[in-house]
């Protein structure tokens, strides 16, 4: 019997002794790290700018108006099938917004802009055989964003909204050999419609330069507006007198733009990396 005690007894202390050796040989461990955070809540202001094209279905249609070569016939009558008329060309852009950080990883937020430049291209009147330069000459927009954060300093975002767009006057010459230099004019006008698009916006704070607060956006647009007519007016030179034709060129634009833009974010704060 005292045997088997003092078995039993020796192999409780190697169990112990192993135990506690084990304990000992333990590695240490660090707490767990947070995750980095940025804070994406705040104003900004931006400018930059880009290029653009606008594309726009036309056709001549009458007014209804008796004119030095009588009338086309009812108004709102279409005389020529639709068209695709095009013009391409540059931008400068401006704007202000306003993000919330709705999640740490959901930012949505409010903007306002206006873009100004140089995108012309082609309105003719093939009825007459006339063409002309329309220039878009400025757009405005506001609307709304929606954005995730594929890393605490990038955001992927897609936008919507109005947007207004003023476009200039035409003046229409003879596209005959010889024909005279200026034959009908079209008025300037503005038209209301929306948009939709989307970008990638990233700070500044890259290849070992600390920029707080900087960041920089590309952003894809493309604006549809409603479709207007152009009364088209007769010159002296063209129809031997000045006043209404009789006949309105129409036109529906659908513009696309990409620019990129610098940011500034009054409130920023990047990412941070909770102490342990």
């Amino acid at each position: 019997m005292k045997k088997i005690v003092l078995a039993l007894t020796a192999i409780a202390a190697m169990t112990g002794s192993a135990s506690a050796a084990d304990l000992a040989a333990r590695p240490y461990a660090k707490a767990p790290v947070a995750a980095p955070v940025a804070n994406w809540t705040g104003f900004y202001v931006f400018g930059g700018g880009g290029g653009g094209l606008w594309n726009a279905d036309s056709n001549v249609q009458s007014t209804g108006v008796v004119g030095p070569f009588g009338t086309f016939g009812a108004a709102g009558t279409a005389l020529t099938r639709d068209q695709r008329l095009g013009g391409s060309g540059w931008f400068g852009t401006v704007g202000v917004g306003y993000d919330w950080q709705a999640t740490p990883s959901w930012v949505v937020g409010v903007f306002a802009d206006g873009q100004f430049g140089d995108i012309r291209g082609s309105l003719s009147d093939s009825l007459n055989g006339v063409e002309g330069r329309e220039k878009l000459r400025t757009s405005y927009a506001a609307g709304a964003r929606v954005g995730y954060l594929v890393a605490p300093n990038v955001l992927s975002y897609v936008n919507a909204g109005y947007s207004g767009s003023e476009w200039s006057g035409a003046s229409l010459s003879s596209l005959a050999a010889g024909g005279s230099p200026t034959f009908l004019t079209t008025p300037s006008f503005r038209r209301d419609g929306w948009f939709v698009g989307g970008g990638v916006e990233n700070n500044l704070n890259i290849f070992g330069i600390s920029a707080p607060g900087w960041f920089m956006k590309t952003e894809y647009r493309s604006a549809f507006y409603d479709r207007i007519s152009l009364p088209e007016t007769c010159t002296v030179a063209g129809c031997g007198v000045t006043g209404p034709l009789g006949t309105a060129v129409t036109f529906k634009p659908w513009v696309q733009t990409i620019s990129t833009s610098l940011v500034y974010r009054f409130n920023w704060s990047g990412p941070v990396v909770a102490k342990y």
